[in-house]
């Protein structure tokens, strides 16, 4: 039997007076319940107060006062201070949510708010505890904003985890505006992260959040996430710095990661891979990495750690990262083979169209940027050097800096150190089969390696140039290719110091565009093709400078020059028509210079460049004005005047 009390009367009236607030305690949590939405307030049985459809059990409430508070709906606030934390929930949502408390350890449970305005409700927490959590469990989408919180867990209270979403929907991270604040979970426990949500996740706003991942990743979601404006920083994890599954998008902000004992970034097959459920979502996207704006800087230290690692494609259509691998090579006891570090690691596609990437790895058998289908670049700037030795482990025996012959050693016992590699060259028998390859076709690359078998770009598969810059400076082959090469426009520049310039175990095919390659001393050469089993050079046309010559047996179809010397480390300029391309030479090479143009060249040695383009890292100018200078003599040249032949049957590594 239901009644209206004096008791309830009294309080509305005088709530209504005020046009107030009346707040309700039950220990550490305050319902907050604005007059002009309190309506009539009832009793049941002289032992249940019901406001706003929350029933309150009278011996548990501790205080009821009438204030002048103001009460934003759809919120919930949580002030930690120490060793407790107080909860005020707004009377709007009273009824959807459950709070309890454990000492600064807070649990929500969240019901049905689809009658709510607006749909959501927004948890509130600031304030500072170092033995506190936050755990959230509900089937509904929910924010939780972060307003200049310190929180560390330091127990498995609810979870070991600083903050916990058991919420199979969208749950959004949302850092205020100016607002510095800071994450740790507890060091025991079975926490997958620092941060974890069971849906998607999102990462907002205009703050800053600091992130210690002390049992595994630093933030976790079982599902996709994104992230815009916010700044997030993983100073540490045991595992990943972020790992989530579906995808992951960055429209813009800033994620730093560093300190990981994993992966940086790592996006995985549909499921929460560590306890191996599958979610099923057929119109989601699987395992890619999507960046398209902000700024990124990873930085990790494991060995055959990646910066950025996705169990499908990277795409990186602008922004600006900055990624760094210091790890050395592994041993892979499941695959039976080693494992390198990566700055970027897609086991898919890797297509880049604009932005920025500046990535370095300086550990034994260190990668740029790799991938096992296709690269594909129309826009952007990429910069990959590499510093790091050969690689060699056979599972019993480590040598982080090899320098023994790998001609007879299975290519699963090492790994070299590359700047791109893209594609999959396997052979079965006497089958071999090629997967991806590498398309570019814009951008600027610039690619350094300096460690022994440091090739610069390589593809497994074939390699087609139509435009762009790339400017590469290898240790081994600069340019690599386990099928046809073709240069149809762009610029090309490629200079190795012990092996070829331009070097392809199909056909090469220099069709347009500008190349520049520099080969090492006899029997290397600038441009190689794989004549030994009857494939060739065709030069077609476009604007050729070869230092070392080229392969023999070329198909020269665009008359060709030489000249039997030339001078290191000085600026020439070739004039063709009414073209000037201005090159400087390097410190070493091959004998042969071999140019080539739409038309007929003359050469000068010598020159001043005062004008023009830079290409190719400024080691040449195209359009250029040049004066001053000595006249160089050339002769035809065709392919018997060659230097020599590359070794074309040697492994390439992985």
């Amino acid at each position: 039997m239901k009644r209206t009390t004096f008791l309830a009367a009294l309080i509305a009236a005088n709530v209504a007076a005020w046009a107030q607030t009346l707040n309700v305690s039950v220990g550490d949590v305050t319902y907050l319940f604005p007059a002009a939405q309190a309506g009539e307030m009832t009793f049941s049985d002289g032992t249940t107060l019901t406001i706003m459809g929350k029933s309150f059990t009278l011996a548990d409430v501790t205080a009821m006062t009438v204030t002048a508070d103001e009460v934003a709906d759809n919120t919930v606030s949580v002030t930690y201070d120490g060793t407790s934390a107080k909860i005020r929930v707004a009377g709007n949502v009273a009824q959807y949510v459950e709070p309890e408390t454990t000492g600064a350890h807070v649990y929500v449970k969240q019901t049905n708010t689809d009658d709510v305005d607006g749909d959501e409700i927004t948890y509130s927490l600031s304030g500072s505890s170092t033995d506190g959590n936050f755990f959230l469990f509900g089937n509904y989408k929910a924010t939780v904003e972060l307003c200049g919180l310190s929180l560390t867990n330091a127990s498995t209270t609810y979870s070991g985890a600083a903050i916990h979403i058991q919420n199979g929907k969208r749950a959004a991270i949302s850092v205020k505006r100016d607002t510095e604040n800071t994450l740790r979970d507890f060091s025991g426990g079975e926490q997958k992260g620092c941060i974890y949500a069971k849906g998607h996740l999102e990462l907002k706003g205009q703050g800053s959040l600091n992130i210690y991942g002390n049992y595994k990743h630093g933030i976790k979601s079982g599902e996709y996430t994104t992230m815009k404006n916010c700044t997030i920083n993983v100073l540490s994890a045991v595992g990943d710095g972020l790992n989530c599954a579906e995808y992951f998008i960055m429209e813009s902000g800033t994620l730093n990661i560093s300190g990981t004992g994993d992966d940086g970034l790592q996006c995985d097959i549909d499921g929460d891979a560590t306890t191996g459920e599958t979610i099923d979502h057929e119109d989601e996207d699987s395992g890619n990495i999507y960046i398209a704006g902000g700024t990124m800087g990873i930085s990790v230290t494991a060995n055959a750690a990646k910066c950025i690692k996705a169990n499908g494609s990277v795409i990186v259509t602008n922004g600006t990262l900055t990624l760094n691998t210091s790890g050395s090579g592994m041993w892979d006891t499941d695959d039976l083979e080693t494992k390198a570090a990566a700055a970027i690691s897609s086991d898919a596609n890797l297509t880049i169209s604009g932005g920025s990437i500046t990535a370095s790895s300086t550990g034994s058998g260190g990668k740029g940027l790799k991938c096992d289908s296709v690269l594909t670049v129309t826009g952007g700037e990429i910069r990959v050097a590499t510093s790091g030795g050969l690689y060699y482990n056979n599972g019993s025996t480590e040598n982080t800096n090899y320098t023994g012959n790998t001609d007879n050693v299975s290519s699963n016992y090492y790994s070299s150190p590359k700047g791109i590699k893209a594609g999959l060259k396997t052979t079965s028998g006497n089958t071999t089969t090629y997967a991806g390859g590498i398309d570019i076709a814009g951008g600027t690359i610039v690619i350094t390696t300096a460690g022994r078998n440091g090739e610069g770009l390589e593809s497994k598969s074939y390699l087609n140039v139509t435009g762009g810059e790339i400017a590469v400076t290898a240790y081994d082959d600069a340019i690599n290719a386990a099928q046809d090469i073709t240069v149809s426009d762009g610029r090309v520049y490629a200079r190795a110091n012990n092996n070829d310039g331009l070097d392809s175990n199909g056909n090469l095919y220099v069709k347009g565009g500008l190349v520049y390659a520099i080969g090492a001393s006899s029997p290397e050469v600038a441009i190689d093709a794989n004549s030994e089993e009857q494939k060739k050079l065709y030069l077609t046309g476009g604007t050729l400078i070869a230092i070392g010559g080229l392969e023999s047996g070329a198909s020269l179809s665009q008359t060709c020059y030489s000249s039997s010397s030339w001078s290191k480390s000085t600026w020439y300029a070739m004039t063709f028509g009414s073209s000037t391309v201005a090159f400087k030479t390097p410190a070493s090479g091959g004998t042969t210079l071999v140019v080539s143009a739409a038309s007929t060249p003359t050469l000068k040695s010598g020159v001043t460049v005062a004008d023009g383009t830079a290409v190719f890292d400024g080691m040449a100018y195209v359009d250029a004005s040049v004066t001053g200078g000595s006249s160089v003599t050339l002769s035809q040249y065709t392919s018997s005047n060659t230097g020599g032949g590359g070794n074309n049957s040697r492994p390439g590594g992985r």
